[in-house]
């Protein structure tokens, strides 16, 4: 009696095993074996375009950002109505390196100071263009913020414009890498700004003097990976002593554009594998990933209409014939992927109904992601069984008899 009790116990404990540990394992599977060695603690592989996240690891995990911190403070001050000229404050001349090296009082071109930003990462060139355009650093942080909603992100919170570790009232200066793939989708893909973006940030050298000319600088671009691939288009490096290495970039190949993000990716004296990630990332998206065409879905059954003229009688409901408005489109997959198509439409509808009018909606779904939807409509119009036309009906069947 004690050893069945004991194997029951036991029974039940293995269950709960498999029952815990299955869904982890499973998931786990689903890692393919040549990113299964990332040196990063948070990692994304996106499509550009439809902005899918494609791979991830930990990709909701809020970690802080460094310098890719920048790519928002560039878009931000380039999407504003700038002021041609910048001047520097006492707080900006007082960042830490790395800096440009302003002094309080001095003068620059906007323009100028964004190449400073993004090819040197100079953390007072980012406070100079954030206290010109909003006032102080604070009030561009809260640009910053807005900004991120915007765009989509929901676990972002900017403090600094220049990503130096910082923390206010409501929570650290970070993000998740896949916030951070959707700042540079935003940056490289949608803003009215996106060529200059690009524009500046491909930019090997770039040279300037201060409004006066009494000073000359020259910037280097120190996005590395710019060299690295084929069709390597911008990137932002990072790094901190709480974020450690970071990098955010993209690449275009054929007509695919993919966009990886890291954080937390190495510290000191591991400073390449970040390319290393990077590159295999980048590599895994361009192996796997084509673009096959949805087409749109032509076949869909009648839908009731209630108190709808019939096709013949007087007592039936009518049904009416569908549409989809929409066209086949374009979509990044992998080989193994299927298109789920959900069609959305009520049990019936209640006459009349006009031709054209939209009565439901089709999904296009892959691996849960909505690529896109259609409208549903009426291809034709039904007219209302109402009591005029009830005693037409019954009038011309009397005269006929």
């Amino acid at each position: 009696m004690v050893r069945s009790k004991y194997k029951m116990i036991l029974a039940t404990a293995v269950l709960l095993l498999e029952v815990f540990f299955a869904p982890a394992q499973a998931k786990a599977s689903k890692t393919p074996e040549e990113l299964s060695q990332l040196y990063a603690r948070s990692a994304v592989l996106m499509d550009a375009d439809s902005g899918r996240v494609l791979f991830g690891k930990e990709e909701k995990t809020v970690r802080p950002m460094a310098s890719t911190t920048k790519i928002m403070t560039c878009i931000l001050v380039l999407e504003s109505d700038m002021e041609e000229i910048c001047t520097a404050s006492d707080h900006a001349a007082s960042q830490p390196q790395v800096r440009l090296g302003v002094k309080e009082g001095e003068q620059y071109f906007t323009e100028d100071l964004l190449y400073s930003l993004m090819l040197e990462s100079h953390n007072d060139s980012a406070v100079v263009l954030a206290e010109n355009q909003a006032g102080t650093v604070e009030a561009f942080a809260d640009q910053m913020n807005k900004k991120a909603k915007e765009i989509g992100c929901k676990n972002t919170h900017f403090v600094t414009p220049n990503g130096l570790d910082g923390k206010d009232e409501e929570d650290i200066h970070g993000t998740t890498a896949a916030d951070l793939a959707r700042i540079m989708r935003y940056c490289i893909k949608i803003s009215p700004e996106r060529e200059r973006f690009l524009e500046i940030t491909r930019t090997k050298s770039y040279q300037f003097t201060d409004v006066s000319g009494n000073r000359s600088f020259s910037c280097l671009n120190h996005n590395a990976f710019l060299d690295m691939m084929e069709g390597a288009l911008t990137g932002k490096t990072g790094f901190t002593a709480a974020a450690g290495y970071c990098y955010v970039g993209a690449l275009k190949r054929d007509n695919r554009t993919f966009i990886v993000a890291l954080l937390a990716c190495g510290w000191p004296n591991n400073k390449n594998y970040k390319w290393s990630d990077t590159k295999k990332l980048m590599q895994y998206g361009i192996d796997n990933y084509q673009y096959e065409k949805i087409e749109r879905a032509d076949t869909l059954p009648d839908l009731p209409v209630r108190n709808g003229v019939p096709d013949r009688g007087v007592g039936r409901d009518s049904r009416v014939s569908l549409s989809v408005k929409g066209n086949s489109r374009l979509f990044l997959m992998a080989e193994d992927e299927k298109v789920e198509t959900v069609v959305t439409l009520p049990d019936y509808i209640e006459a009349p109904v006009e031709k054209g009018e939209t009565v439901g909606k089709i999904r296009y779904i892959v691996d849960d992601f909505v690529v896109s939807g259609d409208e549903i409509y009426a291809a034709e119009p039904i007219l209302k069984r109402d009591f005029f036309w009830c005693f037409t009906k019954i009038t011309e069947l009397f005269f006929v008899i």
